[in-house]
Protein backbone atom coordinates (compact mmCIF):
# COMPACT_ATOMS: atom_id res chain seq x y z
CA UNK A 1 0.00 0.00 0.00
CA UNK A 2 1.57 3.47 -1.03
CA UNK A 3 2.50 5.62 1.53
CA UNK A 4 -0.08 8.51 0.31
CA UNK A 5 -2.61 5.95 1.03
CA UNK A 6 -2.03 5.23 4.03
CA UNK A 7 -1.63 8.41 5.21
CA UNK A 8 -5.06 9.10 3.55
CA UNK A 9 -6.55 6.66 5.75
CA UNK A 10 -4.78 7.97 9.14
CA UNK A 11 -6.28 11.05 8.01
CA UNK A 12 -9.95 10.10 8.33
CA UNK A 13 -9.44 7.58 11.05
CA UNK A 14 -7.81 10.95 13.27
CA UNK A 15 -10.63 12.83 11.77
CA UNK A 16 -13.33 10.37 12.94
CA UNK A 17 -12.36 9.75 16.21
CA UNK A 18 -13.02 13.23 18.23
CA UNK A 19 -16.40 13.63 19.77
CA UNK A 20 -18.96 15.69 17.42
CA UNK A 21 -18.52 18.92 19.60
CA UNK A 22 -14.80 19.01 18.22
CA UNK A 23 -15.04 17.64 14.86
CA UNK A 24 -14.01 18.83 11.63
CA UNK A 25 -14.65 18.58 7.97
CA UNK A 26 -12.82 15.73 6.73
CA UNK A 27 -9.76 16.09 4.87
CA UNK A 28 -9.43 17.34 1.49
CA UNK A 29 -7.17 13.95 0.31
CA UNK A 30 -10.19 11.97 1.78
CA UNK A 31 -11.98 13.64 -1.76
CA UNK A 32 -9.16 14.07 -4.07
CA UNK A 33 -7.08 10.51 -3.93
CA UNK A 34 -7.66 8.13 -6.81
CA UNK A 35 -6.26 5.55 -3.99
CA UNK A 36 -9.68 6.48 -1.83
CA UNK A 37 -11.79 6.24 -4.45
CA UNK A 38 -10.93 2.71 -5.08
CA UNK A 39 -11.30 1.80 -1.20
CA UNK A 40 -14.90 2.97 -1.60
CA UNK A 41 -15.86 0.86 -4.46
CA UNK A 42 -14.30 -1.95 -2.64
CA UNK A 43 -15.50 -1.81 0.50
CA UNK A 44 -18.85 0.23 0.30
CA UNK A 45 -20.33 0.65 -3.19
CA UNK A 46 -19.80 -3.86 -3.59
CA UNK A 47 -21.06 -4.34 -0.61
CA UNK A 48 -23.95 -1.97 0.60
CA UNK A 49 -27.19 -1.40 -1.05
CA UNK A 50 -27.35 0.94 -3.94
CA UNK A 51 -31.22 2.47 -5.07
CA UNK A 52 -31.55 2.45 -8.82
CA UNK A 53 -34.62 4.65 -8.43
CA UNK A 54 -38.25 3.98 -8.19
CA UNK A 55 -40.59 0.45 -8.54
CA UNK A 56 -43.06 2.60 -10.11
CA UNK A 57 -40.99 3.69 -13.25
CA UNK A 58 -41.15 0.56 -14.68
CA UNK A 59 -44.48 -0.60 -13.99
CA UNK A 60 -44.59 -3.36 -16.92
CA UNK A 61 -43.23 -6.14 -17.99
CA UNK A 62 -40.20 -5.33 -19.74
CA UNK A 63 -39.62 -2.31 -18.72
CA UNK A 64 -35.70 -1.69 -17.49
CA UNK A 65 -32.88 0.89 -16.26
CA UNK A 66 -29.80 0.19 -16.13
CA UNK A 67 -26.83 1.47 -14.22
CA UNK A 68 -22.91 0.24 -13.20
CA UNK A 69 -22.38 -0.41 -9.70
CA UNK A 70 -18.70 -0.36 -8.55
CA UNK A 71 -17.76 -0.93 -12.19
CA UNK A 72 -20.18 -3.33 -12.98
CA UNK A 73 -22.84 -3.02 -15.77
CA UNK A 74 -26.51 -3.83 -14.09
CA UNK A 75 -29.86 -3.89 -15.80
CA UNK A 76 -32.60 -3.99 -13.12
CA UNK A 77 -36.42 -5.30 -15.09
CA UNK A 78 -39.40 -6.34 -14.80
CA UNK A 79 -40.12 -9.98 -15.98
CA UNK A 80 -43.32 -11.68 -17.05
CA UNK A 81 -44.52 -12.48 -13.56
CA UNK A 82 -44.49 -9.02 -12.65
CA UNK A 83 -41.39 -9.24 -10.35
CA UNK A 84 -38.19 -7.13 -10.51
CA UNK A 85 -34.93 -8.62 -11.10
CA UNK A 86 -31.63 -7.22 -11.61
CA UNK A 87 -29.23 -9.28 -13.68
CA UNK A 88 -25.83 -8.49 -15.11
CA UNK A 89 -25.78 -6.57 -17.99
CA UNK A 90 -23.03 -8.40 -20.08
CA UNK A 91 -23.85 -10.77 -22.98
CA UNK A 92 -22.19 -14.06 -21.99
CA UNK A 93 -20.98 -14.75 -25.70
CA UNK A 94 -18.40 -11.87 -26.38
CA UNK A 95 -19.04 -9.70 -23.51
CA UNK A 96 -20.50 -6.73 -24.79
CA UNK A 97 -22.99 -4.50 -22.58
CA UNK A 98 -26.42 -5.30 -23.16
CA UNK A 99 -28.91 -2.82 -23.01
CA UNK A 100 -28.21 0.97 -22.40
CA UNK A 101 -30.62 3.68 -20.27
CA UNK A 102 -33.89 2.10 -19.57
CA UNK A 103 -37.23 1.83 -21.91
CA UNK A 104 -39.07 -1.56 -22.94
CA UNK A 105 -37.92 -4.73 -24.25
CA UNK A 106 -39.60 -8.32 -25.19
CA UNK A 107 -36.35 -9.53 -24.82
CA UNK A 108 -32.63 -8.85 -24.41
CA UNK A 109 -30.80 -8.66 -27.43
CA UNK A 110 -27.01 -8.00 -27.84
CA UNK A 111 -26.07 -5.46 -30.25
CA UNK A 112 -22.83 -7.06 -31.30
CA UNK A 113 -24.01 -10.89 -32.49
CA UNK A 114 -27.80 -10.96 -31.42
CA UNK A 115 -27.22 -13.51 -28.84
CA UNK A 116 -30.99 -13.37 -27.28
CA UNK A 117 -32.48 -13.60 -23.46
CA UNK A 118 -35.17 -13.90 -21.95
CA UNK A 119 -36.39 -11.38 -19.39
CA UNK A 120 -35.35 -13.80 -16.93
CA UNK A 121 -32.04 -13.50 -17.94
CA UNK A 122 -31.85 -17.66 -19.62
CA UNK A 123 -30.50 -17.85 -23.10
CA UNK A 124 -33.50 -18.11 -25.90
CA UNK A 125 -31.24 -18.44 -28.70
CA UNK A 126 -27.67 -17.58 -30.62
CA UNK A 127 -27.78 -17.49 -34.05
CA UNK A 128 -24.49 -19.58 -36.06
CA UNK A 129 -23.56 -21.71 -33.05
CA UNK A 130 -24.86 -24.97 -34.19
CA UNK A 131 -20.92 -25.88 -35.57
CA UNK A 132 -19.58 -25.45 -32.13
CA UNK A 133 -20.03 -28.87 -30.67
CA UNK A 134 -19.83 -27.73 -26.85
CA UNK A 135 -22.78 -25.04 -26.85
CA UNK A 136 -25.69 -25.82 -25.30
CA UNK A 137 -27.71 -22.58 -25.02
CA UNK A 138 -29.49 -24.22 -21.21
CA UNK A 139 -26.03 -23.85 -20.06
CA UNK A 140 -26.19 -19.82 -20.52
CA UNK A 141 -27.80 -17.61 -18.14
CA UNK A 142 -27.05 -13.88 -16.92
CA UNK A 143 -25.69 -13.84 -14.02
CA UNK A 144 -28.42 -12.45 -10.65
CA UNK A 145 -28.04 -9.88 -8.89
CA UNK A 146 -29.42 -9.03 -5.31
CA UNK A 147 -32.64 -6.53 -5.47
CA UNK A 148 -35.16 -5.28 -3.39
CA UNK A 149 -38.04 -3.29 -3.28
CA UNK A 150 -38.19 -1.03 -0.06
CA UNK A 151 -41.18 1.35 0.19
CA UNK A 152 -41.59 1.63 -3.66
CA UNK A 153 -37.22 1.86 -3.82
CA UNK A 154 -35.84 -0.67 -5.71
CA UNK A 155 -32.19 -1.29 -4.14
CA UNK A 156 -29.35 -3.53 -5.18
CA UNK A 157 -26.30 -5.29 -4.05
CA UNK A 158 -23.16 -7.08 -5.22
CA UNK A 159 -23.32 -8.87 -1.19
CA UNK A 160 -24.36 -12.12 -1.31
CA UNK A 161 -24.29 -11.62 2.86
CA UNK A 162 -25.57 -7.61 3.45
CA UNK A 163 -28.27 -7.47 5.76
CA UNK A 164 -32.21 -7.43 4.05
CA UNK A 165 -32.66 -3.25 2.90
CA UNK A 166 -35.59 -3.82 5.56
CA UNK A 167 -34.11 -4.67 8.22
CA UNK A 168 -31.69 -2.01 7.76
CA UNK A 169 -33.86 1.32 7.44
CA UNK A 170 -36.33 -0.39 9.71
CA UNK A 171 -35.79 2.64 12.14
CA UNK A 172 -36.46 4.92 8.51
CA UNK A 173 -39.76 3.06 8.00
CA UNK A 174 -41.24 3.44 11.40
CA UNK A 175 -39.92 7.49 11.69
CA UNK A 176 -42.10 8.15 7.95
CA UNK A 177 -44.97 5.75 8.38
CA UNK A 178 -47.84 8.43 7.92
CA UNK A 179 -46.18 9.62 4.96
CA UNK A 180 -46.78 5.90 3.07
CA UNK A 181 -43.78 6.44 0.61
CA UNK A 182 -44.62 3.73 -0.83
CA UNK A 183 -47.76 5.70 -2.60
CA UNK A 184 -45.89 8.38 -3.98
CA UNK A 185 -44.87 7.90 -7.84
CA UNK A 186 -42.16 9.49 -10.08
CA UNK A 187 -42.98 11.76 -12.33
CA UNK A 188 -39.46 12.62 -13.37
CA UNK A 189 -36.12 11.13 -13.77
CA UNK A 190 -32.95 11.77 -15.10
CA UNK A 191 -29.30 11.69 -15.01
CA UNK A 192 -26.38 13.60 -14.85
CA UNK A 193 -22.51 14.25 -14.38
CA UNK A 194 -21.38 17.26 -11.99
CA UNK A 195 -17.30 17.68 -11.61
CA UNK A 196 -17.04 16.94 -8.13
CA UNK A 197 -16.88 14.35 -5.58
CA UNK A 198 -19.74 12.21 -4.85
CA UNK A 199 -19.20 12.68 -0.97
CA UNK A 200 -19.25 16.80 -1.44
CA UNK A 201 -22.79 16.33 -3.49
CA UNK A 202 -23.81 14.23 -0.50
CA UNK A 203 -22.81 16.19 2.30
CA UNK A 204 -24.43 19.30 0.75
CA UNK A 205 -27.44 17.42 0.73
CA UNK A 206 -26.84 16.22 4.33
CA UNK A 207 -26.52 20.02 5.96
CA UNK A 208 -28.79 22.87 5.43
CA UNK A 209 -26.80 25.36 6.78
CA UNK A 210 -25.86 26.06 3.06
CA UNK A 211 -29.47 27.23 2.07
CA UNK A 212 -29.93 31.01 2.83
CA UNK A 213 -26.67 31.31 0.89
CA UNK A 214 -26.24 28.98 -1.90
CA UNK A 215 -29.89 29.31 -2.45
CA UNK A 216 -30.40 32.93 -1.98
CA UNK A 217 -31.69 33.04 -5.75
CA UNK A 218 -34.43 30.49 -4.86
CA UNK A 219 -35.25 28.76 -1.67
CA UNK A 220 -32.76 30.59 0.67
CA UNK A 221 -35.06 33.09 1.67
CA UNK A 222 -37.24 30.48 3.18
CA UNK A 223 -35.02 28.39 5.14
CA UNK A 224 -34.75 29.06 8.92
CA UNK A 225 -31.77 28.25 10.29
CA UNK A 226 -33.37 28.08 14.00
CA UNK A 227 -35.99 25.65 12.91
CA UNK A 228 -33.67 22.56 11.58
CA UNK A 229 -33.21 19.51 13.45
CA UNK A 230 -30.28 17.58 13.36
CA UNK A 231 -30.33 14.78 15.88
CA UNK A 232 -27.12 12.11 15.70
CA UNK A 233 -27.41 9.46 12.82
CA UNK A 234 -27.68 5.84 12.89
CA UNK A 235 -25.61 3.39 11.58
CA UNK A 236 -27.40 3.09 8.18
CA UNK A 237 -28.29 6.98 7.60
CA UNK A 238 -28.68 10.41 9.14
CA UNK A 239 -31.42 12.54 9.06
CA UNK A 240 -32.46 16.14 9.90
CA UNK A 241 -35.74 17.87 9.28
CA UNK A 242 -37.30 21.83 8.46
CA UNK A 243 -40.78 22.59 9.37
CA UNK A 244 -42.26 24.24 5.98
CA UNK A 245 -45.03 26.67 5.57
CA UNK A 246 -47.96 26.85 3.07
CA UNK A 247 -46.27 29.14 0.50
CA UNK A 248 -45.88 25.54 -1.29
CA UNK A 249 -49.35 24.37 -0.68
CA UNK A 250 -48.26 20.47 -2.28
CA UNK A 251 -45.54 20.35 0.91
CA UNK A 252 -47.84 20.00 2.90
CA UNK A 253 -50.00 17.01 3.99
CA UNK A 254 -53.18 17.01 1.91
CA UNK A 255 -56.61 17.11 3.68
CA UNK A 256 -57.12 13.84 2.82
CA UNK A 257 -54.14 12.46 4.51
CA UNK A 258 -55.53 11.67 8.42
CA UNK A 259 -51.97 10.04 8.85
CA UNK A 260 -49.95 13.10 10.15
CA UNK A 261 -50.88 15.47 12.48
CA UNK A 262 -49.83 19.14 14.18
CA UNK A 263 -46.43 19.51 12.83
CA UNK A 264 -46.14 16.32 10.94
CA UNK A 265 -48.16 18.01 8.81
CA UNK A 266 -45.57 20.77 7.21
CA UNK A 267 -42.54 18.54 8.73
CA UNK A 268 -39.80 17.93 5.87
CA UNK A 269 -37.54 14.80 6.06
CA UNK A 270 -34.20 15.07 4.67
CA UNK A 271 -33.00 11.15 4.54
CA UNK A 272 -29.36 10.25 3.86
CA UNK A 273 -29.54 6.19 3.50
CA UNK A 274 -25.94 4.86 3.31
CA UNK A 275 -24.01 4.86 1.27
CA UNK A 276 -25.25 7.59 -1.26
CA UNK A 277 -29.66 7.83 -1.74
CA UNK A 278 -30.55 11.05 -0.65
CA UNK A 279 -34.37 11.87 -0.47
CA UNK A 280 -36.25 15.22 0.57
CA UNK A 281 -39.78 14.08 1.64
CA UNK A 282 -42.86 16.11 1.86
CA UNK A 283 -45.71 15.06 3.15
CA UNK A 284 -47.01 16.14 -0.57
CA UNK A 285 -44.10 15.53 -2.68
CA UNK A 286 -40.46 13.78 -2.86
CA UNK A 287 -37.13 14.13 -5.29
CA UNK A 288 -33.80 12.20 -4.68
CA UNK A 289 -30.43 11.91 -5.73
CA UNK A 290 -28.85 8.73 -6.19
CA UNK A 291 -24.80 9.24 -5.93
CA UNK A 292 -21.94 7.08 -7.56
CA UNK A 293 -18.65 7.82 -7.96
CA UNK A 294 -16.58 8.78 -11.45
CA UNK A 295 -13.14 8.62 -9.88
CA UNK A 296 -12.63 11.62 -7.15
CA UNK A 297 -13.42 14.23 -9.39
CA UNK A 298 -16.98 13.40 -10.97
CA UNK A 299 -20.05 11.95 -9.83
CA UNK A 300 -22.88 10.32 -11.19
CA UNK A 301 -26.04 11.26 -10.46
CA UNK A 302 -29.77 9.79 -10.67
CA UNK A 303 -32.08 12.52 -10.16
CA UNK A 304 -36.16 11.77 -10.22
CA UNK A 305 -39.41 12.96 -8.19
CA UNK A 306 -43.01 12.61 -7.99
CA UNK A 307 -45.67 13.57 -5.74
CA UNK A 308 -47.94 11.85 -3.04
CA UNK A 309 -51.10 9.75 -4.64
CA UNK A 310 -52.93 11.76 -1.51
CA UNK A 311 -52.77 14.83 -4.32
CA UNK A 312 -53.45 12.19 -8.00
CA UNK A 313 -56.75 13.40 -8.06
CA UNK A 314 -56.49 17.62 -7.65
CA UNK A 315 -57.49 19.37 -10.59
CA UNK A 316 -54.37 21.29 -10.02
CA UNK A 317 -51.62 18.87 -8.74
CA UNK A 318 -49.87 19.11 -12.24
CA UNK A 319 -49.57 22.11 -12.58
CA UNK A 320 -47.91 22.53 -9.15
CA UNK A 321 -45.95 19.82 -9.51
CA UNK A 322 -44.60 21.41 -13.26
CA UNK A 323 -43.44 24.50 -11.03
CA UNK A 324 -42.20 22.76 -8.52
CA UNK A 325 -40.01 21.07 -10.72
CA UNK A 326 -39.20 24.21 -12.45
CA UNK A 327 -37.81 25.19 -9.12
CA UNK A 328 -35.98 22.20 -8.47
CA UNK A 329 -33.75 22.52 -11.67
CA UNK A 330 -33.21 25.81 -10.11
CA UNK A 331 -32.04 24.79 -7.50
CA UNK A 332 -29.69 22.08 -9.17
CA UNK A 333 -27.79 24.91 -10.54
CA UNK A 334 -26.92 26.55 -7.09
CA UNK A 335 -25.87 23.26 -5.75
CA UNK A 336 -23.80 22.48 -8.89
CA UNK A 337 -21.95 25.54 -8.66
CA UNK A 338 -21.70 25.78 -5.00
CA UNK A 339 -20.35 21.50 -4.67
CA UNK A 340 -17.65 22.06 -7.89
CA UNK A 341 -16.42 25.24 -5.96
CA UNK A 342 -15.87 23.19 -2.71
CA UNK A 343 -14.18 20.83 -5.34
CA UNK A 344 -12.33 23.02 -7.25
CA UNK A 345 -11.25 24.28 -3.16
CA UNK A 346 -10.21 21.07 -2.03
CA UNK A 347 -7.82 20.53 -4.85
CA UNK A 348 -5.56 23.41 -3.27
CA UNK A 349 -2.66 22.72 -1.90
CA UNK A 350 -3.76 25.24 0.77
CA UNK A 351 -7.02 23.59 1.68
CA UNK A 352 -8.20 22.68 5.06
CA UNK A 353 -10.81 21.53 6.89
CA UNK A 354 -12.39 23.50 9.30
CA UNK A 355 -14.89 23.28 12.31
CA UNK A 356 -18.03 21.78 11.87
CA UNK A 357 -21.74 23.96 12.67
CA UNK A 358 -23.91 22.22 15.06
CA UNK A 359 -26.02 22.26 11.65
CA UNK A 360 -23.35 19.92 10.41
CA UNK A 361 -23.67 16.58 12.61
CA UNK A 362 -25.29 14.08 9.63
CA UNK A 363 -21.97 15.02 8.06
CA UNK A 364 -19.83 13.92 10.99
CA UNK A 365 -21.89 10.89 10.84
CA UNK A 366 -21.48 10.50 7.19
CA UNK A 367 -17.82 10.50 8.39
CA UNK A 368 -17.64 8.27 11.10
CA UNK A 369 -20.08 5.83 8.12
CA UNK A 370 -16.68 5.60 5.51
CA UNK A 371 -14.42 5.16 8.06
CA UNK A 372 -16.26 2.15 9.91
CA UNK A 373 -17.20 0.31 6.12
CA UNK A 374 -13.38 0.75 5.10
CA UNK A 375 -12.04 -0.52 8.09
CA UNK A 376 -14.75 -3.16 8.50
CA UNK A 377 -13.75 -4.27 5.12
CA UNK A 378 -10.27 -4.62 5.45
CA UNK A 379 -10.55 -7.02 8.40
CA UNK A 380 -13.00 -9.09 6.51
CA UNK A 381 -10.79 -9.15 3.52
Amino acid sequence: MAKDHIATLDALRQNTSVPFEQARAMPPEVYTSESFVAEELEHIFSKDWFCVGRASALPNPGDYITCELADQPIVVLRDRDNELRAMSNVCLHRMSTLLQGSGTVRSIVCPYHAWTYNLDGSLRGAPAMTLNEGFCKDNYTLPKVRCQEWLGWIFISLNADAPDVSDQLKQVEEMVAGYDMTNYTEAFFEEHVWDTNWKVLAENFMESYHLPVCHAGTIGGLSKLEEMVCPPGLPAFNYHTILKDDQLRIAMAHPSNERLKGDERRTTFLLALYPSLLITLTPGYFWYLSLHPKGPGQVHIRFGGGMSDDYADDPDAQENFNALKTLLDDVNVEDRGCTEKVFKGLSSNLAAPGHLSHLERPNYDFAQYLMARIDAGKQNA
